[in-house]
């Protein structure tokens, strides 16, 4: 996503750490041109202000249940002073965010940690993934393996999630602007199709599950354009082995301020979509949830355009479960993030031509201030 929301839980850490700010260190900013390097990109960069490891993805029981999760973790630098010898000073800050889609349920499930790095209860290692926050844990292997394991009240995750495919460098080579201005971007990649296995707890039963994910890796210390009230992203691993991103920034009126994605083929063909290429179209209200805690209402049933060198592809979206609002209040904002299935339009299901992601959708019940 051009921005994080689960990754919208960010803002709030940013909103407090900017509160702190004392004597503050200029922020490392993001510019083009700069490689990313693995596997020391998989690891943190503190000298920006934030940055997120983010990862979804579909499960199924071996009765054929389908589920859905997220697992996110941000660290932000609060800006305070370097100079100052306290252990306690809060030079860097960890959040992470987990939440299980079980249509059993009908609504999230979802948990959450904040803490301030050191003493070693949180941290985020340089070089490589290795994150640790109270007794939730991200970590990548040697063998490139992802571990995550979480455990909420209601949920525990345990998984292993293992590349099938190369790094998808999002961008230009992994500078990826977020609005008119150069300056609002981050370096970001995803590795799509990772292969998972592992177990999920739920009312105390742990369960087998295997499945698919999608991890995105960005940065940045400039995010979003003052004009901007939100976002609307999608990440989707295609049946017959492609990858889609898309995302549009939107305005005070609901209309595109910013828009990017990619497209990779299964052959690994790689498409990069500037504004002009995607479009994200506004449902008619039929199509739109509205939330009966929130009062907010999202266009959950919806399409996805691409401009391709054969003209423009689509895919309709439909969710798992139209109750995917997270509302991360007073912590953070109100917003929705949902597992979605995507078909081209005239299609065969099953015909390689469908997808399986996450929808993620910003702004919707009040403005996202940074």
């Amino acid at each position: 996503m051009p921005v994080p929301s689960s990754r919208a839980l960010w803002v709030s850490v940013v909103l407090f750490c900017a509160a702190l700010t004392t004597g503050a260190q200029p922020l490392a900013q993001v510019h083009p041109g700069v490689a990313i390097t693995l596997p020391q990109d998989h690891g943190a960069h503190p000298n920006f202000r934030t940055e997120w490891w983010y990862l979804t993805g579909w499960l199924q029981t071996p009765e054929g249940e389908d589920l859905a999760f997220q697992v996110t973790f941000f660290r932000s630098r609060p800006g305070t002073a370097s100079a100052n010898p306290s252990q306690f000073a809060p030079r860097q800050i960890l959040f992470a965010h987990a939440a299980l889609t079980d249509p059993a349920k009908g609504h999230l499930l979802h948990g959450q940690r904040v803490a301030r790095a050191g003493f070693g209860l949180a941290q985020a290692a340089q070089g490589d993934t290795d994150i640790v926050l109270d007794d939730w844990r991200l970590k990548r292997e040697a063998s490139g393996r992802f571990t995550a394991r979480v455990a909420a009240a209601d949920f525990a995750l345990d998984l292993a999630l293992d590349p099938t495919q190369p790094v998808l460098l999002q961008g230009t080579s992994g500078f990826s602007q977020k609005g008119p201005s150069p300056a609002q971007a981050s370096h970001y990649f995803s590795l799509p199709h990772l292969r998972v296995a592992g177990t999920v707890t739920r009312m105390g039963k742990p369960i087998a599950v295997t499945g698919q994910a999608w991890l995105d890796r960005e940065w940045s210390s400039t995010l979003l354009d003052a004009r901007a009230v939100g976002w609307d992203w999608v990440g989707l691993n295609l049946e017959d082995g492609g990858a889609l991103t898309a995302f549009v920034v939107r305005d005070a009126q609901g209309e595109p301020l910013w828009a990017g994605g990619s497209l990779r083929s299964a052959d690994r063909v790689l498409r990069v979509l500037g504004p002009q290429d995607v479009r994200m179209p506004v449902p008619a209200k039929a199509s739109w949830w509205r939330s009966p805690r929130t009062g907010a209402a999202y266009p959950v049933q919806r399409s996805v355009e691409l401009r391709t060198n054969q003209g423009w592809r689509s895919w309709t979206l439909q969710p798992l479960m139209p109750d995917s609002e997270l509302d991360s209040r007073p912590a953070g904002p109100v917003y929705w993030e949902g597992a979605v299935r995507a078909q081209e339009p005239g299609a065969p299901v099953g015909a390689g031509s469908g997808g399986k992601g996450f929808l993620e959708l910003t702004g919707y019940l009040e403005r996202l201030k940074l």
